[in-house]
């Protein structure tokens, strides 16, 4: 099977969805590997180190898999019938995939693959938003006017920070790790009953907002490893405590998203203005609108003395180790597309993962499920 490696063009976005050790190992497992020229240099990858590796610089759209880091990498026009699409395809914003499904491709949304034990090693979106929690803190760490760790010095003593992080999932709980390695003092919130044993487990204070019915635990346990939309009775009751956590934190970290909706709103304007001067609020979620009132996707801005970072892609920010993780998952998620008896494409129709994260086939929507054929 031929594989093609579609480099990125979109602003900020320096990763690559096939590295130079990846390349190597689908070249020995008899498939050809054709790599558009430069694909991987924003993540420090040459043409050389591909070249070493066994692949082909040339079209990558001479392949019948075709592996973009995002649907907006790929040229629609030269897309046809035969090409498989496997990337993170944003399935959420319909109009574009619908678009898509017109070039009557196979595609598959790397976003949409269930968080089972068995999909584990291709969960693209754990092994990212880790890295983006890591980022997350370095960002705030080098934004803070003052130290992290406590220092005891011969002009005084200085405080450790108070680190605030909302929602921990797999970016939160990154992030709590990594702060607590720089010292700070870490308190963090989350709706999912099963997130305390976790982060107090990282050595972080577990902020507790009870649930006081049982709508709200059934909203709070979710599905799929995500939380649902939670009650406003519990929101606001949230809201309350948190507003108050903030008005004494450092440093602000927010990572709660809900797959296909709007970002939860968790930090009030009036929030980021009882916040001290020097203080730093990283939204994790400014892809979705952000969870802070005063975000602006794409901006690090200062309002009422506060910097407010939202950026839109902070796994780019490490883009060499980014893209290995990225690469390896998708190498386990291609070895479900290959036949038993060689190199071969091979789409199975039963399994789980693979229709679960097929948006389209044949020139028919098939994400929502609702759109099936």
């Amino acid at each position: 099977m031929r594989l093609g490696v579609i480099g990125t063009q979109t602003a900020g976005e320096r990763r690559v969805s096939m590295t130079p050790e990846v390349a190597q190992q689908y070249i020995q497992a008899g498939h050809v590997c054709i790599i558009e020229p430069g694909a991987g240099e924003r993540a420090d990858y040459s043409d050389e180190q591909y070249v070493q590796a066994g692949a082909q610089l040339g079209d990558p759209y001479q392949a019948e898999l075709l592996l973009p880091m995002a649907r907006q990498d790929v040229d629609l026009a030269r897309l046809q019938s035969g090409h498989v699409v496997v990337g993170l395809l944003d399935p959420y914003e319909t109009d574009a995939l619908e678009t898509l499904t017109q070039t009557g491709v196979t595609a598959f949304s790397l976003e949409l693959i269930p968080r089972t034990t068995r999909a584990q090693s291709m969960d693209v979106l754990s092994s990212q938003a880790n890295i983006s929690g890591y980022a997350a803190v370095l960002r705030a760490a080098s934004l803070y006017p003052r130290f992290f760790p406590m220092m005891m010095t011969a002009a005084g003593t200085v405080k450790a920070a108070r680190v605030v992080v909302l929602g921990a999932g797999v970016a939160g709980l990154q992030a709590i790790a990594t702060a607590r390695r720089l010292g700070a003092v870490v308190e963090a919130s989350d709706v999912r009953p099963a997130a305390r044993e976790q982060i107090e487990s990282l050595g972080a204070k577990f902020i507790d907002v009870p649930y006081e019915t049982e709508e709200e635990r059934v909203a709070a346990e979710g599905k799929g490893g995500y939380a649902g939309a939670m009650p406003a009775s519990w929101l606001a009751r949230q809201a309350e405590v948190v507003a108050q956590r903030c008005a004494q934190a450092d440093v602000l970290i927010s990572t709660a998203l809900i797959p296909g909706r709007p970002a939860p709103s968790l930090i009030a304007a009036e929030v980021v203005q009882k916040m001290r001067a020097g203080s730093v609020v990283v939204d994790l979620a400014a892809s979705r609108g952000g969870n802070c009132a005063l975000t602006e996707p794409g901006q690090t801005v200062v309002r009422h003395g506060v910097t407010i970072v939202g950026e839109l892609n902070f796994a780019s920010q490490v883009a060499a180790d980014a893209s290995a993780l990225y690469a390896r998952n998708v190498r386990q998620f291609v070895g479900l597309l290959v036949a038993q008896d060689g190199p071969q494409l091979h789409i199975p129709e039963a399994d789980d993962i693979v229709q679960a994260s097929l948006v389209c086939r044949d020139a028919k929507r098939l994400f929502p499920a609702s759109r099936g054929a």
